[in-house]
This record gives C-alpha cells, structure tokens and sequence, in this order.
C-alpha cells in the first residue's frame, strides 16, 4: 500500500538532490549554448572542412545514448589521462550532448533570417561582427526559444542519467532510499513529481521570457 508518510522525513534529502538536479542541467544547458553558438557557426560557414567536422560533432552526439557518452567521459577519458569527478563529468557530458542539439535549433534559426538582410546591414556600414551580434543573434534566439525551452525541458528528465557516474542527484537519492527504506514506489513517485514540478516552473519561465522578448 502506498504510504507517503514513509517519505516525509526524506523530503529534506529528496530536495537537495533536486537542488542538484537543477545545478547540474542549467550549467549544461548555459555551457551547451555557448558551444552550440560556436557549432552552428561553424556549420554555417564557408569553410568547408570546418563546416564537416562540426556535422560529424552533432552527429556523433545526436545518434548515440546519452547514457554511452556518460559511460565515456566518465570511465574512457581517464585512459588517456583525463579524469573528472563525477558532477564534473554529468556536467561535461551533458554538455557536450546538448550542445549538438541546441547547434541545430540555432541552425534552423538561421535558416529563418531572410536573404537579404545580411546584405542590407553590410551596405548600412555594419561589420560581419557586428550583424552578428547585434542583428542575427537577437532574432535567432527570439525565434527559436521555444525550442531551446524544449530541450532544457529533456536535459532536466535526461539528467537523471548521471547517477549512473554517481552524482547523488534527484534519481540517485530516490534510488539510496528506496533501497535502505524498501519504498520504491512512494520514492520514485515523490521523485517523480520533483521532475514534473522542475520542468513545469522552467516551461513557464520559458513562457515568460518568450513574452517578454516579443514585446521587446
């Protein structure tokens, strides 16, 4: 019978493994937009060689599980001399994943601007940078961030992965007492429902944010 009771005295812990969570999956989600900018950069520049080694990137990180790219970052990479601790490394892997996905969302952004506004600006006297940063950018963003929401929404559910490198996030602590208490069920409910209350406030956030910018 379910008794939530059993969890209570737990809560405390439960919620400093969401606190982890959520640490985990937003610095994830900030590093991965930074590398993601740089991806997409690449993809859409003339430089062919450069443009191919960033498919290949989102490739790779886009086809296999996340779980393999954990695995990898976390037991491979110390073979050759580069070792993480596990928040470190559920950080970097997640990173290194979303960064592929989030490439291809700004890419698609791209994609949208209309053909002639680049050309537009450079007859105004503006510098390639310059339309970077203060025409395309700012438009990119606006139009894809329903998307980028999307993804932070799956980095939050996918970040339950890292327990498997021993980051005692949401899902690792659910798993400890679940197994200390024998209460899996009311553990992984309660645990549960901490997800679904995470990925219900960055939605609205998400929202928010969407209206403030078309307003802006």
């Amino acid at each position: 019978m379910f008794d939530f009771t059993a969890v209570v005295p737990y809560l405390p812990q439960l919620f400093r493994g969401l606190v982890t969570t959520i640490g985990v999956s937003f610095s994830a989600i900030a590093l991965g937009l930074v590398l993601g900018w740089l991806i997409c950069l690449g993809r859409v520049s003339s430089g062919t060689w450069t443009s191919r080694a960033c498919a290949v990137y989102v490739s790779f990180f886009r086809g296999t599980p996340l779980l393999v790219q954990l695995i990898l970052v976390f037991y491979a990479l110390p073979s050759i001399g580069i070792s993480f601790p596990p928040m470190v490394a559920a950080v970097v892997a997640l990173t290194l994943n979303t960064s592929a996905f989030q490439a291809e969302i700004l890419r698609a952004g791209f994609r949208m601007l209309p053909e002639g506004q680049k050309e537009a600006a450079r007859d105004l006297g503006l510098s390639p940078l310059q339309i970077l940063l203060f025409i395309q950018i700012p438009q990119v963003l606006r139009s894809m961030l329903p998307a980028l929401t999307n993804e932070t929404l799956d980095i939050i559910k996918n970040s339950a992965l890292v327990s498997a490198v021993a980051v005692h996030e949401l899902m690792r602590t659910a798993q400890t007492l679940a197994s200390t208490t024998y209460r899996p069920l009311e553990f992984f409910v309660v645990a549960g429902l901490l997800y679904l209350l995470a990925t219900l406030l960055t939605a609205r956030a998400g929202r928010w944010l969407e209206s403030r910018l078309r307003m802006a």
